[in-house]
């Protein structure tokens, strides 16, 4: 950066007067090449009359360059005219000599230089010390030179009657000697200075410095810090001409309106502060610049968002508005103009701001700090316009507290271009979770589904639909019958409703001549249809437990069917009691029936025919009990009784059915009264009991 200033500074022609003089020579600081077009003598022609080769010619366009030796060893130098006609004489004085008394020249040129290549100086191979005029011995010897020595080197390009061209010269070092510069020493100069500005489009223009309006009134102390990047005892100063940057003169010190046409020069100098007479404090690097116009503009701008489900709010990504097309820029956004003139109250959260409607400024700053205002209007997407809905179904016959709802049929908008998705509840219509899948047909008891109504935007809104399951209608009065078994019925689902349809195919309310079995009837009510079974039983018939017999009286006890039971001994005449007297003995029939009256159900028993006298003395007339004529009974059993109950003898299988008075082995019984009971099982179905009871007499006479 130090060399690229160094250029900057020498290598611009320069139109310049006071530096003609020896006194006010220019410092060479560093050994960068320079570049400068003379024009006029100065204040006095110190050349003439000095006793140099030059001093018959005199001064013409001259300029005068004060050289300092940093490091010893040899000096050369090419002085090269920018256009061959152009003649160029040059002398250096020293060292350390003064202005004052500069005496002859240690090294001196005046040859005519002209033509192609027209290069005249120093170099390491010319062995002369001065070169007249006409002379055709361009170059001097080089110099040895020591560090602290000052030279002063005085050019000067020659007009005459024979050439009268001017032209700018290069002016290039060369040698192992270096010159003194504070912008080339670090000691002196530890950072490099940063030039103002950025660059321009073109890289041969001067950087340009960034002002918000043009014109502008400048403050250009602004420039100063960044410029001179913490070098110490260097200082810059800002001026309108290139003379005026090399001489510091005409500096601007106060803010001035500046515009965006001309070129600005700055110029950075030395001060060394323990030697106000040091020749490096004359050393300057000067740089250009101009100003650009970095005006910003702002475009209103437009955000439409979506009016969820009707909250009254949405959220805005502010920072999507459109209202400038540069990246680089900062935006910051307020509620209110007067917030974003006082920079307060700054929205926090631009990316995601909640707001209703409403308008936001926003205030744009870009990379140069240039400003713009613009708006941004928050708006709503045109709603979504919904409405809740009842969707009603008939119950599933499975589970009557359930139906099957088809949601996609609620009407819940007449806008178009939407679609929907349906929700088990608002919160999760609102996140999009735990969607119904099986909108169609979604089995579900009586309650609320809701409905998530969106658009090609995203914009949404829910409605909610009321599920009503039509609880299943069945007849009240359609029951269960009995009938008997012989017997037929007829089955009444009764009046109101719209459709019968029974499993024997009929469509009318009633069937008749029904008989035992199990039917179903399709009832519709509205569009609902239940089945409804209804089973025609048989009646239970009553059973015979038991019958006792005693004598000529017979118990019959019933179990079974449904009381009161009716009994008969000729299935014609029926009496209520179950008790039959006077009944002959022998086979007789006894009917029973109950409360139906169907067929009855019948069982034969026997009425023995015993004799109630025994005298057992083995004379072959009444000398045995003999019950072997029901010995086809099944489990025929007869027990005799003494008169205080207790069993004496058992008369069973073993004994023929027979008994002939005896006891304990055969041992006669006391003559006297007897009990016996004799029972078994009828032969029939339900092997009904039979007990037949009685007293006999038993006299045992020797």
């Amino acid at each position: 950066m130090k060399k690229l200033l160094l250029l900057i500074f020498f290598g611009i022609s320069q139109i310049f007067f006071a530096q003609a003089d020896c006194s006010t020579a220019l410092s060479v600081c560093g050994n960068s090449n320079i570049t400068y077009s003379p024009t006029g003598y100065g204040n006095i022609r110190e050349l003439v009359n000095s006793g140099s080769c030059i001093d018959a010619t005199g001064e013409h366009n001259s300029i005068w360059y004060k050289i300092t030796i940093a490091t010893g060893g040899t000096l050369t130098f090419d002085l090269v005219p920018n256009d061959p006609d152009a003649d160029y004489d040059w002398a250096i004085f020293g060292p350390n000599v003064n202005c004052g008394a500069l005496g002859a020249p240690i090294r001196c040129n005046a040859a005519t230089v002209i033509g192609p290549g027209p290069a005249t100086g120093l170099n390491m191979t010319s062995t002369l010390t001065s070169a007249i005029g006409g002379s055709l011995t361009p170059y001097c010897k080089y110099l040895d030179v020591l560090p602290g020595q000052t030279y002063y080197l005085f050019i000067d390009n020659w007009v005459s009657s024979t050439s009268t061209t001017t032209a700018p010269f290069s002016l290039t070092w060369g040698g192992t000697a270096t010159l003194a510069s504070p912008f080339t020493d670090p000691a002196l100069q530890p950072f490099p200075f940063l030039p103002p500005g950025v660059p321009a489009a073109n890289p041969a223009d001067p950087r340009e410095v960034i002002v918000c309006v043009n014109p502008a009134l400048f403050d250009f102390s602004t420039l100063s810090a960044g410029i001179l990047n913490g070098n110490p005892n260097f200082s810059v100063s800002y001026h309108t001409s290139q003379n005026d940057a090399l001489t510091g003169n005409n500096a601007i010190t106060v803010p001035t309106i500046v515009n965006t046409t001309s070129v600005y020069y700055y110029s950075i100098s030395y001060t060394d502060p323990g030697n106000p007479n040091s020749p490096l404090n004359k050393c300057k690097q000067i740089g250009t610049f101009k100003f650009k116009d970095g005006k910003i503009t702002a475009k209103n701008a437009t955000l439409t968002q979506c009016n969820n489900n009707n909250a009254g709010t949405a959220v805005f990504d502010l920072t999507t508005a459109d209202v400038i097309a540069d990246p680089n820029v900062t935006k910051k956004y307020y509620n209110s103009l007067s917030d974003l003139n006082a920079g307060i109250n700054e929205i926090a959260n631009p990316s995601a701001f909640t707001s209703a409607e409403a308008t936001i400024y926003v205030k744009v700053i870009s990379s140069f700090g240039c400003t713009a205002n613009a708006q941004i209007m928050l708006k709503f997407y045109p709603p979504i316009v919904v409405n809740d809905a009842t969707l009603r179904s008939c119950s599933i016959e499975s589970n009557p507290s359930t139906a099957s709802f088809n949601l996609t049929g609620a009407s819940v908008t007449n806008q178009g271009g939407v679609s929907k998705k349906y929700y088990p509840s608002e919160t999760d219509a609102v996140n999009q979770t735990n969607e119904i899948l099986t909108s169609a047909g979604y089995i579900a008891p009586s309650g609320v589904v809701y409905v998530r109504v969106y658009n090609t935007q995203g914009c949404y809104n829910i409605a909610k639909i009321t599920l009503v399951v039509i609880p299943p209608v069945y007849s009240t009065i359609l029951k269960d019958k009995i009938i008997c078994v012989e017997n037929r019925t007829t089955l009444d689902a009764g009046p109101g409703f719209n459709k019968y349809e029974w499993s024997t195919g009929a469509t009318t309310q009633t069937i008749t001549n029904v008989g035992v079995g199990t039917y179903w009837v399709k009832l519709k009510t509205g569009d609902c249809t239940v089945l409804q079974n209804v089973k025609v039983y048989p009646s239970e018939q009553p059973v015979v437990s038991s019958i006792e017999i005693s004598n000529t009286t017979v118990t019959v006890f019933v179990i079974g069917g449904t009381a009161p039971y009716k009994y008969s001994m000729d299935n014609i005449n029926w009496q209520d009691s179950n008790v039959f007297n006077n009944i002959k003995r022998g086979d007789a029939t006894i009917f029973v029936k109950d409360s139906y009256d169907c067929d009855p159900i019948d069982i034969s028993i026997v009425v023995p025919n015993l004799v109630n006298v025994i005298t057992p003395n083995g004379d072959g007339y009444n000398d045995i009990i003999d019950y072997s004529a029901l010995a086809n009974k099944k489990n025929l059993v007869m027990n005799i009784f003494d008169r205080y109950g207790n069993m004496i003898f058992q008369v069973d299988k073993s004994t023929g059915y027979k008994w002939d008075g005896t006891f304990k082995g055969g041992v006669k019984v006391p003559t006297g009264n007897y009990w016996y009971s004799v029972g078994w099982n009828e032969n029939d179905k339900m092997n009904t009991p039979i007990k037949y009871s009685g007293w006999i007499v038993v006299k045992n006479r020797d």
